[in-house]
């Protein structure tokens, strides 16, 4: 390797970081080739040299290096040294919380991928200074970011510092652009003919109520559109807001956007013996792999998780536009 070579990517190690060093080596080589600092067929630095200009051990950068062999992101040749083997892109998924459902859309966004695109996933929690970290700390470090935000006026300033080429928004319409890249699911109107499907079943209880509870996050624009359901199909209803004051009664028809709740109402259930569909009923908030064998099955409103990974994984392939909405389904089970 001659010095402009050397000179042309430089590891930069913060030894205080809590960050393992390996995986800082291992960092900075995938972020110079998602950057194009390293292209396919580059001759890395070498580990003596790495080693003597980092104040690092052999077995780190080994182990650096034999994680990226094993990504095939670099590849060795004998007696020659290391060289970047194919044009590694890494992506930023930034979610909100881990749920079931949240799991649903991973997988299928990783599964449909190329393999030579490696994923990063970090969790905001609702929590503005830990969102603007995240954001603030990837800036320039990806190739692409895939972004779930939420209702917080200092979302826009923050996003700002991604061009909106590499920017894609998903879940919630809230604090977006005209210009944006999103993958959006509609909570107001969707939600409201979805229920419309179930409005006969409904019809078998004296009121419904809607539990949605202190601790959620979901956009209330789903309250307002259940107010304008019951409404127009003359139904008598009743929000709760307090999950202390959740005591299920015989023949009514309840809905909550959290599966907590769906766990406290299928405990009552067991308590008081009544039967999910029959004595009472459920309509749960987001699809996941289990409700579907839970009492016989959770009737659910939700929108397609999986769908949602697929075309957001899409953005990442394709340099496209995208801008659109998944759709919200009802999925009848026993407990309606």
């Amino acid at each position: 390797m001659t010095n402009e070579e050397e000179d042309k990517f430089v590891f930069v190690i913060n030894h205080d970081s809590d960050i393992p060093k390996y995986q800082q080596l291992v960092n900075g080589i995938t972020n110079a080739i998602a950057e194009n600092i390293l292209q396919k067929g580059e001759l890395l630095p070498s580990v003596n040299s790495i080693c003597k200009n980092n104040q690092l051990s052999r077995d780190t950068v080994f182990k650096a290096y034999s994680i990226l062999k094993e990504q095939k992101v670099i590849e060795s040749v004998p007696n020659k040294g290391y060289y970047v083997s194919g044009e590694t892109r890494k992506v930023l998924l930034v979610l909100d919380t881990f749920k079931a459902y949240k799991e649903v859309l991973y997988h299928s966004f990783v599964n449909n991928l190329p393999d030579n695109v490696i994923t990063d996933v970090q969790f905001h929690h609702y929590n503005i200074d830990v969102f603007k970290t995240i954001i603030n700390n990837s800036v320039g470090k990806y190739y692409k970011y895939v972004v779930m935000n939420f209702d917080h006026e200092e979302i826009i300033p923050t996003l700002s510092s991604i061009s909106n080429d590499k920017l894609l928004l998903i879940d919630w319409n809230v604090h977006s652009k005209k210009e944006n890249n999103y993958i959006f699911q509609d909570f107001g109107r969707a939600f409201y003919d979805s229920l419309t499907q179930a409005a006969d079943l409904f019809r078998k209880y004296k009121n419904i109520q809607f539990v949605y509870p202190e601790y959620t996050n979901h956009p209330k624009e789903t309250i307002q559109y259940f107010e304008k359901f019951c409404a127009d199909y003359d139904f008598d209803y009743k929000i709760i807001t307090d999950s202390k004051e959740f005591i299920i009664e015989k023949n009514i028809a309840y809905m909550s956007v959290s599966d907590r709740i769906l766990g406290h109402f299928l405990e009552q259930c067991k308590e008081k013996d009544f039967e999910p569909g029959t004595d009472v009923g459920f309509l749960s908030y987001n699809e996941t792999p289990m409700k579907k064998f839970i009492y016989k099955g959770i009737s659910v409103v939700s929108t397609d998780f999986a769908a949602l990974g697929t075309k957001a994984a899409a953005f990442i392939t394709h340099d496209e536009i995208v801008q659109c909405y998944v759709p919200t389904n009802l999925i009848l089970r026993e407990s309606l």
